[in-house]
């Protein structure tokens, strides 16, 4: 029987969401493979996220790694599933698709030898191995693709699938990892610079208000960002914006930016092209205000508003503020 690993990453002292993903991915595919499922979740604390990731998976290793904040997490992580290999080897390592799973990815593909097959929107089981679907052209196009040896890694993109607790609980088992000095992964973090007004990460919020074209420029997203106060949400932004200079690169969602799967995402100026589409489409309610009737989004929104943003935002958060007084 092989064996599957899933790592799960810690956000903030939990596990982020993408592990709740990868725990639901990883036990559909031990049930097709017939392979040992360990989730593995590695940090400074990881006891609570690993108690939250026993619960979408029957085994999971929490590996403390004490050290400096001037060791890349990546690295950190890397470096220890590379020492666990050693003891207890797997077959296949699903990793989230993020900045620091995809260099994790990267270091265990040289550590272990082993390839990767990268951004997976879905994994099913077939004929003794992973096979692994990806988006290209924009989302006109799904591949699938399989290792051609024994092993493999896997990087998904977070909020590709929807996460579901297993039936019970699983057990969680701690352990201890220290670099040691001849450890392979050498880059050292010399400093952090945090980006002005960064907001909450968009791939976890539950209320995004995203700007399109039809913002108009930077000081448009004055508007959006009053939106989304009145909500509680996040600021999300197309390629278009992006490319233009008026939100960080942070905020773009869709083929080249962030999938995101909020309970609320309202789309303001965006005309709903396929390469915002399929970072947003699985959204539990879309709903979009555009000018022009005719815009794309209007196809899969929930509600399709058509009107001027720059009166009907205004008039929104002027209710919203009013209903609140109301409520007291």
């Amino acid at each position: 029987m092989g064996v599957l690993w899933v790592v799960g990453e810690i956000a903030e002292g939990h596990l982020a969401r993408i592990g709740t993903e990868l725990g639901t991915l990883g036990r559909a595919l031990a049930a097709e493979s017939g392979a040992r499922l360990v989730g593995i979740v590695v940090g400074a604390e990881p006891g609570e996220a690993a108690a939250e990731l026993a619960s979408f998976v029957p085994e999971v290793i929490a590996i403390g790694a004490p050290g400096g904040d001037d060791r890349p997490a990546a690295a950190v992580i890397a470096g220890a599933l590379l020492e666990l290999a050693r003891i207890e080897p797997s077959e296949h390592i699903l990793l989230g698709a993020t900045p620091d799973g995809r260099d994790a990815a990267g270091i265990l593909s040289v550590g272990l030898g082993w390839g990767v097959l990268a951004n997976a929107t879905g994994v099913t089981w077939a004929h003794g191995s992973p096979v692994v679907e990806m988006s290209t052209f924009g989302g006109r196009l799904l591949t699938t693709s399989r290792f051609n040896g024994p092993n493999g890694i896997v990087t998904v993109r977070p909020n590709a699938l929807t996460a579901e607790a297993a039936a019970g609980a699983g057990t969680v088992t701690a352990r201890t990892y220290v670099a040691g000095p001849d450890e392979a992964v050498t880059v050292r973090v010399t400093g952090c610079v945090a980006e002005a007004g960064a907001a909450a990460s968009i791939e976890e919020a539950r209320v995004i208000i995203s700007g399109g074209r039809g913002v108009a420029g930077p000081d448009g997203f004055e508007t959006v960002r009053a939106l989304a106060d009145a909500l509680g949400g996040a600021v999300g932004a197309t390629r278009a914006a992006v490319d233009a200079g008026w939100i960080p690169y942070s905020h773009q969602i869709g083929q080249t930016g962030k999938i995101v799967k909020p309970t609320l995402y309202v789309a303001l100026g965006i005309s709903g092209a396929i390469q915002h589409k399929v970072g947003m489409q699985t959204a539990e309610t879309i709903i979009a205000v555009n000018r022009d009737p005719d815009a794309p989004i209007a196809e899969f929104a929930d509600l399709f508003v058509v009107g001027d943003l720059f009166e009907v935002v205004p008039a929104l958060v002027a209710a919203l503020a009013d209903a609140r007084t109301r409520a007291g």
